[in-house]
C-alpha cells in the first residue's frame, strides 16, 4: 500500500515556472537550486512548452518528482495528463505535489510501468539506485535494491494522447521497437547512451523519424528530442 503526505504539515521547498514542489527526502540543496533557477529537467521542460497545446491528452512516463508534467498542467491547459512513476517512494510526493498547486483535476500519476511490446509480463523489477533520476528495469553497477512493479499496455494508453513525455531510463528504446505512435503528434523524450551505446541512441531516433516525427533544433539537445509529425511544425 502506498504511503500518504500529510498535506497539513507540507512545506514548500521550491518554485518552477509557477509549480511549487514540496519539502520531500528527495531534494537537496543542489536540487532545489536547479528547480529555482528552471534547470532541472530543463531540456524536457522547454521541450513540452513547445510541443503541448491547449486541450491536448499528454502521456507522462517516468513522471520523477512530478516537475515536469504539473509545469505541463500549470502552463499549458491540457485536458488531461496522466502520469506513469515506477518508482513507488515518490508517489505520494508526487500527488503532494498536484494537490499542493491544485491541479488534481488535470493531472494524476499512477505506479506502473507501461510496456509495448505483445509478451508484456504483469509485474517487472525495478532497480533502485541511490539517487531516484537513475531507477531503471535496467541492472546497473549502481543498483542497491529491486522492486516488483505492476505494468500496463503502452499501446493502448498511448492511443488516448496527443504528446508523449519520456525519460525512462534507457527503457526507451525497448519501448519504441514496438510502439504504436500514429496516434501522437509530438514525442519529447530523453535518450540514455549509457544503457544502450550511442547505436541504441541512433536506432531509437531512426524509430522516431520512420514514424514520421521531425526534430524541433530549437528546443532539442544530442539526448533529449523535442519532435512533431511532419506537417505539424
Amino acid at each position: 500500500m502506498l504511503e500518504t503526505v500529510d498535506m497539513a504539515r507540507v512545506r514548500v521547498a521550491a518554485n518552477c515556472l509557477g509549480v511549487d514542489v514540496p519539502a520531500s527526502p528527495f531534494l537537496h540543496d543542489q536540487r532545489i537550486e536547479r528547480i529555482n533557477a528552471a534547470r532541472y529537467e530543463e531540456a524536457e521542460i522547454l521541450g513540452a512548452l513547445r510541443c503541448v497545446r491547449a486541450g491536448d491528452a499528454v502521456l507522462e512516463l517516468g513522471a520523477g518528482l512530478g516537475i515536469v508534467g504539473a509545469v505541463v498542467a500549470r502552463n499549458l491547459r491540457p485536458s488531461r495528463v496522466r502520469a506513469y512513476e515506477a518508482n513507488a517512494a515518490l508517489i505520494p510526493h508526487i500527488r503532494a505535489l498536484y494537490t499542493l498547486n491544485g491541479l488534481e483535476d488535470v493531472i494524476s500519476v499512477e505506479n506502473r510501468l507501461l510496456i509495448a511490446a505483445p509478451d508484456r509480463p504483469e509485474i517487472m523489477t525495478l532497480n533502485i539506485t541511490n539517487s531516484f533520476l537513475g531507477s531503471s528495469v535496467l541492472e546497473t553497477a549502481r543498483t542497491r535494491d529491486s522492486v516488483e512493479v505492476p505494468t500496463g499496455d503502452f499501446n493502448e494508453a498511448c492511443a488516448e494522447a496527443e504528446v508523449l513525455i519520456m525519460d525512462i531510463e534507457g527503457a526507451e528504446l525497448e519501448l519504441l521497437r514496438h510502439a504504436d505512435l500514429s496516434h501522437l503528434r509530438a514525442v519529447v523524450t530523453e535518450f540514455h547512451p549509457d544503457a544502450y551505446g550511442p547505436e541504441g541512441m541512433k536506432e531509437a531516433k531512426e524509430i522516431l523519424r520512420a514514424a514520421g516525427f521531425e526534430r524541433i533544433d530549437s528546443c532539442s539537445t544530442r539526448t533529449v528530442w523535442a519532435c512533431e509529425k511532419r506537417g505539424m511544425l
